[in-house]
């Protein structure tokens, strides 16, 4: 599956996008395997109330189920204005 990075997720984890191999069941899951393989990926999903996250490019929650998934998404929160 590709899990894409945006704006300071990107900056801080050095990849725009990369594609991964998972038995993660749910969005956490995947969340805790990126944080085990190295600390750039724990130190930018150490506070996940800061994150939002799409599926499929559908906004989704964190507990959200991955079966299928072709696409994961990490960004800040939008703001407009």
């Amino acid at each position: 599956m590709d899990v894409l990075y945006f704006a300071w997720v990107r900056e801080r984890i050095g990849l725009p996008k990369e594609t991964v191999t998972t038995d993660a069941a749910t969005v956490a899951d995947l969340v805790e395997e990126l944080r085990a393989k190295e600390e750039r990926y724990a130190v930018a999903f150490s506070d996940l109330s800061a994150l939002r996250v799409a599926v499929d490019q559908e906004l989704t929650d964190f507990d959200a189920p991955l079966a299928g998934a072709r696409e994961v998404a990490f960004f800040p929160p939008m703001t407009g204005g």
